[in-house]
């Protein structure tokens, strides 16, 4: 998908944000959630497109559908953008897959040490490899995390209760041109594959810009 080539400049509906744009990395297909009902709509089924290329009508229907919910949903939640990234897996081992998301939420601070600092209280746990970050915009703190979910017999193919390994890495990022956090998380069922979406995290976060905009460039 040539768009995910190119860096993505995202907002919220509702706040004025300063500008911020990322970078997906190949095998990401998404969407900004906070465009007009009718650029989201189209967003959606041009989603679920690419990522069911050999699907039909009656699939592309369905799950624009549940997509369109759910971006919905997500934008009530503060979430500005969020993305399906589809991996083949090497020797014919199948599709590894994980989902990303991007909120913007308001900090109250525009000191990025002060919000990275307080981030990095906040979140550490003994559940959580939490670890801070000096990215190319800034400092920002990550929290990885691991979980089991028990998948009911109905719905696997051996008819028993199945336990599903999920991981997650979460990235929040202080903006340096407002009082306002990124937050950028991966989760995935393929923890197989962990090592190879840390390095796609790793390139989106790195990539992350708070360009300035008109206004600011007046006064500096």
């Amino acid at each position: 998908m040539d768009s995910a080539e190119q860096p993505q400049v995202l907002s919220v509906e509702g706040m004025a944000l300063p500008p911020m744009a990322i970078r997906l990395p190949r095998g990401m297909h998404a969407i900004e959630v906070s465009l007009d009902e009718t650029e989201r709509t189209a967003a959606v089924e041009q989603l679920v497109r690419d990522i069911y290329p050999r699907g039909e009508v009656p699939l592309w229907q369905a799950m624009s559908a549940l997509y369109s919910a759910s971006a919905l949903e997500m934008l009530s939640a503060g979430v500005s953008f969020f993305g399906i990234g589809l991996y083949d897996i090497e020797d014919g081992g199948g599709v590894a897959h994980c989902s990303l998301t991007v909120a913007v939420f308001e900090s109250g601070e525009v000191e990025q040490d002060t919000v990275a600092q307080g981030i990095f209280a906040l979140l550490s746990d003994p559940l959580r490899d939490v670890t801070w970050l000096d990215l190319p915009c800034g400092p920002a703190v990550s929290a990885i995390s691991f979980r089991k979910l028990v998948i009911d017999g109905q719905y696997t193919k051996s008819g028993k209760d199945e336990e599903l390994s999920m991981g997650q890495m979460q990235v929040h990022i202080p903006f340096s041109t407002g009082p306002y956090t990124a937050v950028i998380t991966l989760d995935t069922a393929s923890v197989e594959q962990w090592e190879e979406f840390t390095h796609a995290m790793a390139g989106i976060v790195t990539s992350l810009e708070f360009p300035m905009d008109d206004s600011e460039r007046v006064t500096r």
